[in-house]
């Protein structure tokens, strides 16, 4: 406490919680009755200033509050670490009724688990007991203290409650290790699924990509995936799973394992030209097995891409997802509207392909609805329209630079709002030599 900032009258502490609000320690959300618990209590001084220095500085209280009143009065109160009671510290005027009150305080008790080792500590301070702690007939330990005013308080502890906070301390211990525990098992399913995630972009000759997935908690259910098809054609995927959070993250590890098995490079078997040229009918297994192992009513968005790096074609299916966006060089843009629904809710599922060529210096903008529907303080969208402005703005640059600017103007738009939904962007640029 020495050496801090001084307090200055009229406003309450920073950090302190206000003395009007329950206090964790102090309420029982299964009670039935009623909110009750002791408001203040007043302590009369000389000098506020000196007594506030004695319960801060000398006892380790924190400040309460402390407001000027309309009439000028200053309204100043302490409370003890645990914040369950309030001591107003009041400076009578000399010609008022309570001056006489100054030294003649009611008697109050301080609890403790350890009446001599706080005897100790706070003797060591300057606070003065008239004589050391005593036992109690009825096995309570105790010891009186003074202000500075002379107001007498009393320091005590017994058997039942020492008890208790033992208690409460090996239950706070118990759910602070399981609140580390959750933390680590969600910073590691973070980290496994981050893995999951393509950690480059391909490298291709006509193509320049880039992706990015920032998850709204640990993990969530967009996802977003490059996968070699062989004979120079790329798959170009982005998907959300119906829900949010762990189950949704399973969802989505199950909808890529299911994908990536069905894509040539991951056979172990010789190449099968089974995907080339063929992506609704790698989309029709994928929907069969993803209906069967997921449950009822769990579906994807997905949107799936087929890049001929030769001919600098593009074979999409759109299932369900919002729409691609193809910005030409010349800054026309056009949709890549859905081609199909949703993949999982139908066991009888067909869908049809879509077909782009691409220009050098055309951009594909595929991205969730975390972009999209993130929304600034006056509630308004991000929208399609201001991530076409935000791409236009940066058609001559890099993909992952656009990309990145992307993103700023989006934090820029939702800086002061919280992050509810995850947000997922790939980007493809067309490559002008």
């Amino acid at each position: 406490m020495q050496g801090a900032e001084p307090i200055q009258p009229g406003r309450q502490a920073a950090g302190v919680p206000s003395p009007f609000k329950a206090h964790r320690s102090s309420f029982d959300p299964g009670r039935a009755d009623l909110y009750l618990r002791l408001g203040t209590v007043n302590v009369f001084v000389r000098d506020q200033d000196r007594s506030l220095r004695f319960f801060v500085e000398q006892l380790g209280f924190e400040l309460a509050f402390d407001n000027r009143l309309s009439s000028g009065e200053r309204w100043l109160a302490v409370s003890p670490p645990d914040g369950t009671a309030v001591l107003t510290l009041v400076a009578p005027t000399p010609e008022s009724d309570d001056y006489i009150r100054i030294g003649r305080s009611p008697q109050i008790t301080f609890l403790t688990e350890n009446v001599p080792a706080k005897f100790e500590e706070w003797r060591s301070r300057g606070v003065l007991f008239p004589q050391p702690p005593r036992t109690e007939e009825w096995g309570a330990t105790s010891a009186v203290l003074e202000d500075p005013d002379g107001n007498w308080f009393t320091l005590l502890s017994y058997k039942e409650m020492i008890l208790e906070i033992e208690s409460e301390r090996r239950t706070y211990a118990a759910q602070l290790e399981a609140e580390n525990r959750a933390t680590r098992e969600r910073e590691f399913a973070r980290a496994v699924q981050a893995r999951l995630l393509p950690q480059a972009p391909p490298s291709l000759n006509t193509l320049d990509c880039a992706a990015i997935c920032v998850q709204a908690r640990e993990v969530g259910g967009d996802y977003y995936d490059f996968l070699d098809l062989g004979r120079d054609r790329t798959g170009i995927v982005i998907g959300d799973i119906s829900g949010k959070g762990t189950a949704a993250a399973l969802l989505m590890a199950n909808l890529q394992a299911h994908l990536r098995s069905q894509s040539p490079a991951y056979w172990s078997r010789p190449y099968t030209p089974f995907a080339l040229g063929q992506p609704e009918r790698l989309l029709r297994s994928l929907n069969q097995l993803f209906y069967q192992n997921t449950a009822e009513g769990n579906y994807a968005t997905l949107f799936f891409a087929e890049y001929d790096d030769s001919a600098k074609l593009l074979r999409y299916a759109n299932c369900g997802h919002l729409p691609g966006l193809v910005l030409a060089d010349d800054g026309k843009v056009e949709l890549m509207e859905p081609t199909c629904t949703v993949l999982g809710l139908f066991r009888e599922w067909n869908c049809s392909v879509g077909e782009r060529s691409l220009s050098p210096g055309d951009m594909v903008a595929l991205y969730t609805d975390g972009v999209t529907e993130a929304r600034n303080d006056a509630d308004e969208e991000f929208g399609e329209d201001r991530l076409i402005a935000a791409l236009h703005q940066n058609r001559q640059v890099s993909a992952q630079a656009s990309l990145a600017d992307v993103l700023n103007s989006l934090r820029w738009f939702n800086q002061s709002r919280e992050q509810h939904d995850d947000i997922t962007l790939v980007l493809a640029r067309c490559k002008k030599n």
